[in-house]
């Protein structure tokens, strides 16, 4: 018997995905879309709803089984279908996936409160920082949802076109309540996807928030064409650059080598298909951000983190010349080839 054929039997037999019979997604983006995919494709019968705001797309995913704006070209399980409907999407829903944006989430739940019973998870794969609190998705959630509501944060190295094509993809589900991340880790876990588990959600979420900013930066090396060794020693000195200020909001030191960190960290940087990797390159090429936005049909979350990420520095009193640096450019108070100079000029130090 084939591997995956006794992985799909012995997964089904009592699993989660067993018990599921609706999951709702939150979203209609390209992550969100390529989740619920994964979730439909193990289970035919399990229906996959996506909440969507806009009724042409909610359209074409129905009629076409195709996200035709997100991720043109892939088709979609028959078992998955949109709505632009809160209550009929979230009705009799197990699980909730939430995949909008960070800067648009607190909005979003406080429109949906009302239909979201207090004892659904949320399995939130949004990353980033909100502007004006600071908070984190695993702040944000409960601040906007004024309840305290089962959360679990799955992050990892996972471009959503590669999660279509159901190839080999890694992610970690963290969660304080370690019952619970084992229950999505079941959910999620097939052959073509490994779900590792963590508690540390402050790692987890700073490191997926901050390596988007970092992706800008080492976008920006790349775009300037200044080679290889200034972007290897940029992505180092970033790497660096998060671990100290997730270790002073009270992340474990180990999570920024697993697969939230380092892992998702490698695949932003240099990955073809990473949006805020494509921001700092056509801004080292001299666009303006202003035009990469309009130009751009979908979200780059480090655009907005890295404004967050100058409050932080200075809350915990953390250097974090790199991070800060592309707050700087991005709010045009240094241009990209003064931002490499003020970094490459930084006192000498000694490597600890």
């Amino acid at each position: 018997m084939r591997w995956s054929k006794v992985f799909r039997t012995r997964k089904l037999a009592g699993s989660p995905l067993e018990a599921a019979k609706k999951i709702v997604v939150f979203g209609g983006g390209s992550f969100g879309t390529a989740m619920g995919c994964a979730l439909a494709r193990q289970k035919p019968d399990l229906e996959v709803v996506l909440l969507v705001r806009d009724p042409y797309l909610c359209k074409d995913i129905n009629q076409l089984h195709e996200n035709t704006r997100y991720l043109k070209g892939f088709k979609m399980p028959p078992n998955v279908r949109a709505t632009t409907h809160a209550p009929e999407a979230i009705a009799g829903a197990q699980y909730a996936v939430h995949a909008v944006p960070v800067q648009s989430s607190r909005a979003f739940l406080q429109g949906i409160k009302e239909y979201l019973p207090s004892t659904v998870p949320i399995i939130c794969v949004s990353k980033g920082l909100e502007v004006g609190s600071g908070q984190m998705m695993s702040e944000l959630i409960p601040s906007a949802l004024e309840r305290k509501q089962p959360a679990v944060f799955l992050s990892g190295p996972s471009f959503a076109k590669e999660v279509m094509q159901n190839r080999p993809t890694g992610v970690v589900a963290a969660c304080k309540d370690a019952k619970l991340a084992r229950t999505v880790q079941a959910l999620f876990a097939s052959p073509t996807m490994r779900v590792n588990t963590t508690t540390d959600v402050v790692g987890v979420e700073i490191c997926g928030a901050l390596k988007n900013v970092l992706a800008i930066a080492a976008g920006i090396v790349e775009g300037m064409d200044l080679g290889h060794n200034a972007l290897a020693a940029l992505i180092a000195q970033g790497c660096s650059e998060i671990r100290w200020l997730a270790e002073k909001l009270g992340a474990k030191p180990t999570t920024m080598s697993g697969l939230s960190g380092l892992g998702d960290i490698m695949l932003t940087c240099y990955g073809d298909l990473s949006r805020n990797r494509s921001v700092g390159m056509r801004l080292g090429r001299g666009e303006r951000l202003e035009d990469i936005i309009a130009s751009s049909s979908q979200v780059a979350e480090g655009v907005a983190t890295a404004g967050v990420v100058v409050g932080l520095a200075r809350k915990y009193r953390v250097s974090l010349p790199v991070l800060t640096a592309v707050a700087q450019v991005l709010d045009n108070n240094l241009t990209a080839r003064e931002a490499v100079f003020h970094i490459m000029n930084l006192p000498q130090i000694e490597e600890a």
